[in-house]
């Protein structure tokens, strides 16, 4: 008997509901999970509401650690007592045991502690794939990071330093400034006591950034266009304050020629040899202390909506991780 999150319509926090659901025996090529760890994300959130419609009545959730129960027929990469864990694409990591497909699963090393790759899981690989693959950051680039206190954002900073960036990093508050000056971040801007792309310019003599990563969405769309050196990279991956919509491309034009994506981390974790690469990376950027997750809380398994509904308000402070 598992414990599962469920939601039948989308919308706010309070249809998040729990359900027991008799979990059969893994099938052919999947495993069985006991979660001792569970990673929160601000898609979660996307999905719930619709912003990211799910096909109802759905899970949430896609990052998860645990312990592997049973094997179905044709296992053979992990074995019972192994510690996994998952980024996705499977949604239902609010859940006390699932089955998933052994050929999504991550070894976990034995110096990474449960809490922390619940964690880092998906905002690590994001981290990676955004600075490596997507955006291709050099050593020397000025790399603008908006939410540099946040989940990704956080981890961004530690990563470019670590691979000889300058970082600027826009923040809401004193508080999360510090926090990423403590990232990192050779400068940071306050955005509601200075304009984020007057700021850049200054710091970068007039010429802009090489490359912006936001996270933030329709609010900063414009901040990231004025900050955007000529023939810069636009990364445009999340949607915190809304989507980014009726973007014309001669905004791009008339902004020194600019280039922009809009990514999603499946298109660069889409086989498990990209996979395994992407999470060595990660863990080895761990390792050397390049990036941490910094929990700044945990909630009970079961309180998944009080955690959603701190995260959509911005109260929480670096990562969340429910415990079962």
């Amino acid at each position: 008997m598992a414990r599962v999150a469920r939601i039948e319509q989308h919308g706010g926090p309070e249809v998040i509901q729990w359900v027991d659901v008799d979990l059969p025996d893994p099938g052919p090529g999947e495993v069985r999970i006991r979660s001792t760890a569970v990673g929160l994300n601000f898609i979660e959130i996307y999905q719930r509401t619709g912003l990211y419609p799910l096909k109802l009545p759905s899970g949430l959730g896609t990052e998860s650690v645990g312990v592997v129960e049973a094997l179905g027929e044709g296992v053979t990469d992990v074995a019972v007592g192994d510690r996994v864990g998952t980024f996705g694409p499977t949604i239902g990591s609010y859940a006390t045991h699932r089955n998933l497909l052994a050929e999504n699963l991550i070894k976990l090393p034995d110096g990474v502690d449960d809490r922390t790759a619940a964690a880092i899981l998906l905002k690590g690989g994001t981290t990676e794939f955004l600075i490596e693959r997507c955006a291709r950051v050099q050593p020397g680039w000025t790399v603008l990071v908006h939410a540099a206190a946040g989940g990704v954002g956080h981890l961004a900073v530690g990563w470019l330093k670590a691979i000889g960036a300058t970082v600027i990093g826009t923040v809401g508050s004193s508080d999360k400034a510090e926090r990423a000056r403590r990232a990192g971040a050779d400068h940071v801007i306050q955005y509601r006591e200075h304009d984020i792309a007057e700021s850049v310019r200054e710091v970068t003599g007039g010429a802009g950034v090489e490359v912006v990563l936001d996270g933030v969405g329709a609010a900063t769309w414009e901040a990231s266009l004025k900050s955007t050196k000529r023939r810069g990279l636009i990364v445009s991956y999340g949607n915190a304050s809304g989507p980014v919509t009726g973007v014309a491309l001669s905004q791009l034009n008339t902004n020194g020629s600019l280039f922009v994506t809009r990514p999603t981390m499946f298109h660069y974790y889409a086989t498990k040899e990209e996979r395994d690469a992407g999470f060595a990376r990660v863990f080895e950027m761990l390792a050397k202390g390049a990036i941490s997750p910094e929990i700044g809380q945990t909630f009970a398994l079961e309180d998944a909506a009080e955690a959603h509904r701190q995260l959509e308000a911005g109260k929480t402070e670096g990562a969340s991780v429910l415990l079962p």
